[in-house]
């Protein structure tokens, strides 16, 4: 009795940390695209224009990690961003608020690189197709032209920081992007503008020159910044993506879905429905069928609905209609355990035997049977969790926490609410 009164506190304490977790619901648990609307992306690695040397393999994971590194910083709750095939990539944004915001700051390349001015060349004849050797001509923010020379002095790669400020002094109250350049970078930017004070450095962000200042000075203290006509947002956005880092390639938007919430809100309702109906079903057939015991494996399905949702919000996971279809599954497994272990107790009831000894005799025959069950259906939606991809990947994580909580509230939760009720002495006789 005292080991008893042990395993009820720790049940008890798992359904108080359950109920902390699932409640509210729509604080604890993500929805997925499909639920909230949001936008999805097929994106398209552009191998054509690689850096000699680089595969394509690795441009795609480079691009994967640089694109997730760019959405977290936008804020964006529980996106996905997964490799599909050899160059393709797919993104997916549950309630994005800004879809064109989005798409900029996912697509743009972001290859920002420090060259020199050439001042000697000319312009016009440059304009005319005579370009001086290792030059070519730019373009800056108001399309006028620039005569750029070819050699990159500093990149992207060599920022350890950007970040947005308000311009004082010459730039009023204009916003800037100010970058802080690591040990090398700072070290090659002091030697660069040590070695060329007098001529003009363009900052060139994905081809376009930004701005074109006369270097003054040596700089030593790693720090430069660009400037030009920037709102807030957009002087933000330039910071995330330079922080990010430049995809190594540019991706081209080969597939564009947004998903309007009202379609989410739809999906939402008919999930909660087909929930809610065929819990209620179940729960209604166990009371009529087993009598007062199908009610204690309805309690024992109803601690699991519960334990199930606590344990999604306590991983703040994210819910889509095909996990709502894991749930519902896993509904169906726990009365199956249940079915099971009712059915050997009205077997050794017909035996002959007591109440107590029928009760714990059908729970270690069922035993191997669920506990098999159990498993082999683990292994699956192990599989489907490896293997498959966006909504395929919810329902397995749904299915696979329900059987391991199913295991736990069949052997564990209603063994003890049946030996509660027989160790208070209502039941000479079962009902069952």
């Amino acid at each position: 009795m005292h080991k008893n009164k042990w395993i009820i506190t720790i049940v008890i304490g798992i359904i108080a940390v359950a109920v902390y977790f699932a409640f509210p619901l729509d604080k604890k648990i993500n929805l997925g695209l499909d639920l909230q609307g949001g936008m999805h992306l097929v994106l398209e690695v552009d191998e054509t224009k690689l850096p000699e040397g680089t595969k394509l393999r690795d441009a795609v994971e480079r691009a994967i990690e640089i694109i997730r590194n760019r959405i977290d910083a936008l804020g964006v709750a529980e996106p996905i961003i997964q490799r599909q095939g050899e160059k393709w990539i797919v993104v997916q944004l549950p309630g994005i608020k800004d879809p064109k915001r989005a798409i900029e700051l996912i697509g743009r390349t972001a290859l920002l690189e420090f060259r020199l001015v050439n001042e000697k060349g000319d312009m016009q004849e440059a304009l005319a197709g005579k370009l001086p050797e290792n030059s070519e001509i730019l373009y800056g923010k108001e399309n006028e032209p620039f005569l750029i020379e070819k050699t990159q002095l500093l990149t992207g790669a060599d920022l350890s920081n950007a970040q947005v400020k308000i311009g004082g002094g010459a730039l009023g109250n204009e916003p800037y992007v100010d970058m802080n350049f690591n040990a090398e970078g700072a070290k090659k930017f002091a030697e660069v503008t040590g070695a060329n004070v007098g001529k003009r450095l363009a900052i060139i962000l994905d081809g376009k020159v930004h701005s074109a200042p006369v270097i003054k000075s040596r700089i030593s203290g790693g720090k430069a910044i660009i400037e030009g006509s920037f709102t807030i947002e957009s002087s933000r956005d330039l910071a995330i993506i330079l922080r990010a880092g430049a995809l190594p390639a540019p991706v081209n938007i080969i597939n564009k879905n947004v998903v309007g919430p009202s379609l989410g809100q739809d999906s939402i309702n008919k999930g909660k429905m087909s929930a809610i109906v065929g819990t209620l079903l179940v729960i209604l057939f166990m009371a009529v069928y087993y009598k007062f015991s199908g009610v204690i494996a309805d309690m024992g399905l109803l601690i699991n609905l519960l334990l199930l949702i606590g344990a999604l919000g306590a991983l703040h996971a994210t819910l889509t209609l095909p996990g709502i279809a894991g749930i519902v599954l896993t509904m169906g497994m726990s009365v199956d355990s249940n079915v099971l272990i009712l059915e050997r107790i009205r077997e050794e009831l017909r035996l002959g035997k007591t109440v107590r000894t029928a009760v714990d005799s059908g729970y270690s025959k069922a035993l191997l049977t669920i506990i098999d069950s159990h498993v082999t259906t683990l292994i699956t939606a192990a599989v489907l969790f490896q293997f498959g991809t966006g909504p395929v990947k919810g329902f397995a994580v749904s299915l696979s926490l329900g059987v391991m909580i199913s295991l736990f509230t069949a052997l564990v939760v209603t063994k003890i609410i049946f030996d509660w009720r027989l160790s208070h002495g209502e039941a000479v006789k079962l009902s069952i």
